[in-house]
Parts: C-alpha cells; sequence; structure tokens
C-alpha cells in the first residue's frame, strides 16, 4: 500500500504489511503524544475536519494528532453549518474544501458518502465514519490496542480468543475490525448478539474465508469464557427506524464486575469502541468495571492519538522528517504520566 497522497477510506485497501507499518509509525510516535517532545514537522498544513454526524473522539483525536505534529485545524461540526444544508453537492464541497486544506478528515451519515467526496478531492481524505458502513481509523486503534495489551502476556494478534459483544449490525467498528482481523491467523471470534443485531452475512463471509473460527451466541456469560479479549459495544440507536426498536435492545448484555469475575480468566481484557452508553437502561459496561486493570477503553481512546499521527505522518510523507523536527517541551503535567 502506499500511503503518500492516497485516501484512507477503507480497511479494505490495507494488507498486513500496511497495518504493520501504521503500528510501527504509531509507536514512534509515543513521546510526542506523552508530551515529552514537541515536533512541528506540519507546520502551516491545514486539516480540515469535516464531521456532519455527532463526534467526540474521533473528531477531537483527529484534531489533536495533526496539532501535536504541528498543523493547524479548522473544523466544521454540521451539515446546517455547512453549504450542504444550501443544496450544494458533496462534489462542489470536496472541491472547495480541498483549496483550502492540506489533508481532509470527513464523518458523514450515508454509506459510500466519504469515497465520493475523496473522488473530488484535491488533498487526502481520511474516512472519519461513513454511516453504518466503515471506520477504519477506529479499527486500526482497536486492533493496535489489541496489539499492544496482549505483547504484555508473549501473545500476538495471530491466534487470538475475541468476544464481539452488542451490536454486531450496525456497529461500524465492528465492522471494520472484523475485516482488518482476516489479514492474521488462526483467531477465534464469539459473536454474541440478539438473532436480529447478528453480524452482516457479507463480513462473516470473510471471517470464514479467512478461515477463522466462529461461535454464535445469543447467552453473553457462555460467550465470554474463554476468550482473551471482549470487545463490547453499544445499541447503535441512530440507525434503527426508530427509537422504541432501539430501545427493544438496551441494556440485553450488560457487562459487570460479578459476571466478569464468574466468567472470565483474570487477566481478560475489555475493549469498547467509545462512547458506552452509561444510562441506567443501558449500561452495557458497568461503571464498577472502572476499577478493574483490565478495562483497556481509555488506553484504548490513547492509542487512538497514534494511530492518527501515524496515518497523517504517512499520508504527508513526513514520517521521516517527525524527529528531525523535535524539541523538548517546556512544560510538565503529571497528569501525563499517571497510569490508566
Amino acid at each position: 500500500m502506499n500511503f503518500v497522497g492516497n485516501h484512507i477510506i477503507s480497511v479494505g485497501q490495507f494488507n498486513r504489511l500496511a497495518a504493520d507499518r501504521v503500528f510501527e509509525v504509531a509507536d514512534s510516535m509515543q513521546p510526542y503524544a506523552m508530551r515529552k517532545n514537541i515536533t512541528r514537522v506540519l507546520q502551516g498544513a491545514i486539516l480540515s475536519n469535516m464531521f456532519f454526524e455527532p463526534s467526540t473522539r474521533t473528531r477531537v483525536s483527529f484534531g489533536s494528532a495533526f496539532n501535536l505534529l504541528g498543523g493547524e485545524v479548522r473544523e466544521t461540526t454540521e451539515v446546517k453549518a455547512s453549504s450542504l444544508a444550501k443544496g450544494e453537492s458533496l462534489y462542489d464541497t470536496a472541491r472547495v474544501l480541498s483549496g483550502y486544506s492540506d489533508v481532509i478528515v470527513m464523518r458523514h451519515p450515508e454509506s459510500g458518502s466519504v469515497a465520493e467526496f475523496a473522488e473530488a478531492s484535491r488533498v487526502p481524505v481520511i474516512n472519519g465514519g461513513d454511516g453504518p458502513n466503515e471506520h477504519p481509523s477506529q479499527a486500526l486503534l482497536d486492533l493496535y490496542t489489541m496489539r499492544t495489551e496482549m505483547a504484555a502476556s508473549g501473545q500476538s494478534i495471530d491466534g487470538l480468543k475475541i468476544a464481539l459483544i452488542g451490536d454486531l449490525k450496525f456497529g461500524r467498528a465492528v465492522h471494520s475490525l472484523c475485516k482488518l482481523l482476516c489479514l492474521y491467523d488462526s483467531i477465534q471470534l464469539n459473536l454474541i448478539s440478539p438473532p436480529e443485531l447478528a453480524l452482516p452475512d457479507d463480513v462473516l463471509d470473510l471471517l470464514k474465508a479467512a478461515n477463522h473460527t466462529i461461535n454464535i451466541f445469543h447467552d453473553m456469560a457462555e460467550g465470554i469464557q474463554g476468550v482473551d479479549i471482549l470487545y463490547v459495544t453499544r445499541t447503535q440507536e441512530e440507525r434503527f427506524p426508530s427509537q422504541q426498536e432501539a430501545d427493544k435492545y438496551k441494556g440485553l448484555f450488560r457487562l459487570n464486575q460479578a459476571i466478569y469475575t464468574e466468567n472470565c480468566a483474570p487477566n481478560t481484557v475489555i475493549m469498547h469502541p467509545l462512547p458506552r452508553d452509561s444510562r441506567a437502561q443501558a449500561q452495557e459496561l458497568d461503571d464498577d468495571l472502572n476499577q478493574n486493570p483490565n478495562l483497556a477503553i481509555f488506553r484504548q481512546t490513547d492509542n487512538g492519538m497514534l494511530i492518527r499521527m501515524a496515518l497523517f505522518a504517512l499520508v504527508l510523507d513526513v514520517v521521516n522528517e517527525v524527529d528531525k523536527n523535535a524539541q523538548p517541551v517546556t512544560w510538565y503535567t503529571a497528569r501525563r504520566h499517571l497510569p490508566i
């Protein structure tokens, strides 16, 4: 995969070497993400963050990642705040915004919209999520987190046993993660969901073609036994035809410390793409897990910075220049050195 100057729209663009290259560059971004060093390698460059669907982690971490490389960020956070609300096409918007920017990150509620936008853009476009379709940077940071968490016990991604729990039908993070997992070997996936929210057949077929072991469960306690990683998702209520329909599935699979202790090995890693739904009727990850050292959800979000810094550095071809532009920080915060 040639990153330089190219769009990142789908995890389908990646082979194993490309994914490993992103992880290698992400590792090298640690000193900057941890504020141990500063680099101004992208000084003068402009990122346009075009988010036409609600976002906290993805939008802010892409912006922060660009800032940490020395670049400037401009944001549009709603359709009504852009000329799309006046009937402007994605083509025209892309032609205009790419004239103001050096790279664009876009999130849009419709499948395929980011690819359509990218076709007209004069600068690289990174998919920040297109409806229920894909979320490539989330999948990369999830896989990077699995790699990092399991390295402590001497395991790699190959041979992992992973339980995917919750809304597997509409969860674009799950879809993209599954596609990336097809690049690796001998993975066991326990798919735990209501029958109505099962993983789509096209994604399931890809996993089977990769010769991964697939087990289907409708009971969470049974499905989470004997795995290395629990990957929990919320009900994607914004994808349902009605709120009433979505409410039927909220809180069906709720993981708390008691269930974890009873069914999981003591070192089983807990992940979630976030946001987790903290409302009483949902709460797929209970607050009593917050002190569990295997709860990796905040290490996961921190890893998002590393992955997004790596993507910018690769696409804008500055990987070999980052350290040349480094200098020590002139301030210090103990917060950055607290365990997560």
